[in-house]
């Protein structure tokens, strides 16, 4: 009996993605459910070999069953949506109240995101944190993207020390988050194709890091981009309240898309050069959501 269950809910586990905790409960509750019903049988005269193949094909196709189970256990609370959105609505408040300007405040909400992330990650990876480590990602790229505008002689010395060191942090996270769920890797990367798109779209380039003409050219458009991160968190409230895997999809991909769309047309377009980051970020954000809408 045991490896016949055993087998079954292994194949159950393997394609339920919810938290570990909640995968564990309900595949001990399809246990209960199928020692009952085998017991059930034996009492009927079945064999015990009859009993447990019944059992298990009384259940139904595991696919099924972990599809039933997964829109059930998929939903996050109110209270899980509000904490995921929370980054998004931060960085909207830091930008129409300019104390994304101030490097002390600045650095106090840096290293709290930090804390916020690794106090999630520690505590069995809530669905939560995947926007906020996001965020955290986001200065690693940020500061990648930003190594061609140094000058010629340190591009390749940093290069050398901070790709391979940024490849690896990135590497971690991805492959630890898509054990949970390739979802999460998009609810990640929903930030980066916006920002990006306005970074690009501003014609920032070197005068990021070289002067403050870009701020007075960006103050304009700072009530535009504090809607776009609030769009990002009803987005993100969306995706964690809705059980079917395609409204899922549909609230990660589209958003962040049409932002993206209508930033690039309302701007007037990007740099040639700019286009393959672009593409980057939106791979980035697309391809985990297609796979994981593939799998299920």
């Amino acid at each position: 009996m045991a490896n016949k269950f055993n087998e079954y809910l292994d194949s159950f586990k393997a394609r339920l993605k919810v938290d570990s905790a909640v995968k564990t409960n309900v595949a001990q509750e399809l246990r209960t459910h199928l020692e009952d019903k085998s017991q059930e049988l034996r009492e009927t005269g079945l064999t015990g070999e009859e009993a447990d193949r019944i059992a298990v094909e009384s259940l139904g196709p595991v696919q099924l069953i972990a599809q039933q189970s997964y829109e059930v256990y998929s939903q996050g609370t109110w209270q899980e949506a509000f904490f995921a959105s929370l980054p998004h609505l931060l960085a909207a408040l830091l930008l129409t109240s300019y104390y994304w300007q101030n490097i002390v405040f600045l650095s106090i909400i840096l290293t709290a995101t930090t804390c916020t992330v690794v106090y999630g990650w520690c505590h069995n990876k809530p669905i939560w944190l995947f926007p906020w480590l996001g965020y955290y990602l986001l200065p690693v790229i940020i500061s990648g993207i930003l190594l061609i505008c140094l000058p010629q002689g340190w591009i390749w010395l940093a290069t050398l020390i901070y790709v391979p060191l940024a490849l690896f942090a990135l590497a971690y996270i991805v492959k630890h988050t898509a054990k949970r769920e390739w979802f999460y890797v998009s609810l990640m990367a929903t930030p980066l194709p916006v920002i990006l798109s306005w970074f690009l779209s501003l014609n920032t380039g070197n005068q990021f890091v070289t002067n403050d003409i870009w701020l007075a050219q960006l103050q304009p458009d700072i009530p535009w981009i504090a809607i776009s991160f609030v769009i990002l968190a009803i987005a993100t409230i969306t995706f964690i309240r809705v059980k079917e895997r395609y409204y899922k999809t549909a609230a990660l991909l589209i958003p962040p898309s049409l932002i993206v769309i209508v930033v690039i047309l309302a701007k007037g377009g990007i740099n040639f050069w700019d286009w393959p980051l672009l593409f980057f970020a939106l791979f980035a954000l697309v391809y985990p959501a297609y796979l994981e809408f593939k799998s299920g």
